[in-house]
């Protein structure tokens, strides 16, 4: 996490000065060579340099820059483009555990980073080869120049409003599997659905950021979760329900935001001002899913997490509508 946030803080650096289909060829590279590195491992060590290190890395700069390129690639439906991107990051979060489960079963940890190496060098090369065929340069002419010096206090009050949305809902998703347990419900159909809602919304999100305000999208979704995180506490029989509703203001959260962003730092300002506000993603996804754990071991239960979790709902709600200008 540590090091995919950072790749995507200063991968705008290198966004414009290479073509779209080289950027996917390093994904393809720096994504074998660290998964190739950890499959060798014999500590953990050689783990944290080639799956952390290297493979963040790869993980960072295909996710960053496909993002920022596909609303580049579609200006007319810019919101739209970069909820599907965000969905399909969380589908591979959905699909890969069992392709996990399968290579560790027949061939351990060599077998599992091989595979995962192997599927990234041929959905990169993939990429590479079809925006090489789309002809759609990055580098947008008429864009707005970049300017100096990003506003530093704006930027740290979305900061404020997304990490916050963020943390709300991880603090919860990161735990999912063992609130359902306690309300008698098994772990995975809770990630499951999770990541199913956390699709929906994504994709919902980013349609409805082309055509309705995204200051009413990022209040009213923080709101819906903090509502959801609320009820946990109380109807522990509607558990996965309530989490799915959790994993959709979640995913729409963080499909909305890159297009809101992109809206208040027109041109080439976009993609830098969002790697700032990204790194409140990072923070929050190391954070998070910690401090609900402490808060469980303080109270013996996940209520005061669940409160606290929607706290900072709110909390995203009140700074969204402060910062977040109407289209």
């Amino acid at each position: 996490m540590v090091f995919l946030t950072t790749t995507v803080l200063f991968g705008p650096t290198v966004y414009s000065r290479l073509q779209p289909a080289t950027i996917y060829i390093w994904v393809a590279f720096l994504g074998a060579i660290g998964a190739g590195v950890a499959s060798i491992a014999d500590g953990y060590w050689l783990v944290w340099v080639g799956y952390s290190l290297i493979f963040g890395i790869a993980n960072g700069l295909g996710y960053g820059f496909g993002l920022q390129f596909a609303a580049r690639a579609n200006p007319n439906q810019a919101g739209l483009a970069m909820g599907v991107v965000t969905a399909s990051y969380a589908l591979g979060a959905v699909l890969s555990p069992y392709g996990f489960d399968v290579a560790l079963t027949y061939g351990g940890f060599f077998l599992a980073m091989a595979a995962l190496g192997s599927v990234v060098v041929v959905v990169s090369i993939g990429a590479a080869v079809l925006v090489a065929r789309s002809g759609v340069k990055y580098t947008d002419t008429q864009a707005a120049r970049r300017v100096t010096h990003l506003p530093v206090e704006l930027i740290a009050m979305i900061w404020v409003a997304y990490g916050s949305g963020v943390a709300a809902g991880l603090m919860a998703i990161g735990h999912a599997a063992e609130i359902a347990a306690t309300a008698g419900f098994a772990g995975w159909i809770a990630a499951a659905t999770i990541a199913g809602f956390n699709l929906v919304g994504s994709l919902l999100s980013g349609w409805l950021s082309d055509r309705i305000s995204h200051r009413h999208i990022l209040t009213t979704l923080p709101v819906i979760g903090a509502t959801a995180l609320l009820a946990l506490a109380v109807l522990p029989e509607q558990t996965l329900v309530l989490l799915g509703v959790v994993g959709f203001a979640y995913g729409g959260t963080i499909a909305t935001y890159p297009a809101a962003i992109a809206n208040l730092f027109p041109g080439e300002d976009g993609p830098h001002a969002y790697g700032c506000v990204f790194t409140a993603w990072g923070a929050a996804g190391l954070v998070a899913p910690w401090l609900a754990g402490q808060i469980y071991d303080w109270t013996g239960h996940y209520t005061t997490a669940l409160w606290a979790a929607a706290a900072l709902g709110i909390l995203s709600a009140v700074m969204a509508q402060k910062v977040i200008r109407q289209r």
